[in-house]
């Protein structure tokens, strides 16, 4: 398994989902979405896993312009622009992502 945790520094479900993995002795990578973000590829990887609407944070006082856009290239070049738009933790593994505390996903993929 080749598992990344994008997620926020101070995040609560972030620092939960790195507990899970710790846990079990699961190596992971974990990248602050605040300091280094996501590249296009690993974006493009989650959305095609689950779906770009899943990936938007419906807190964030932004997240109401992204329905506005009528493209889905718009709404993911603000989100690679603005990574506080996604909903954290990002859990990657290959090919299959996850947002937010999946634990139940995350025991099918060991």
């Amino acid at each position: 398994m080749n598992i990344q945790i994008f997620g926020k520094n101070k995040g609560f479900d972030t620092k939960k989902a790195e507990r899970w993995f710790k846990e079990r002795r699961i190596k992971f990578q974990a990248v602050d979405l605040g300091k280094y973000g996501m590249s296009a590829g690993e974006l493009k990887s989650v959305v095609n896993a689950v779906g770009l609407n899943n990936l938007i944070d419906q807190k964030h006082p932004d997240a109401a312009l992204l329905n506005y856009l009528a493209y889905d290239s718009d709404k993911l070049e603000k989100l690679l622009d603005n990574p506080k738009l996604l909903k954290t933790p990002i859990v990657r593994n290959g090919r299959q992502a996850t947002v937010g505390y999946c634990p139940e996903v995350w025991e099918s993929w060991s």
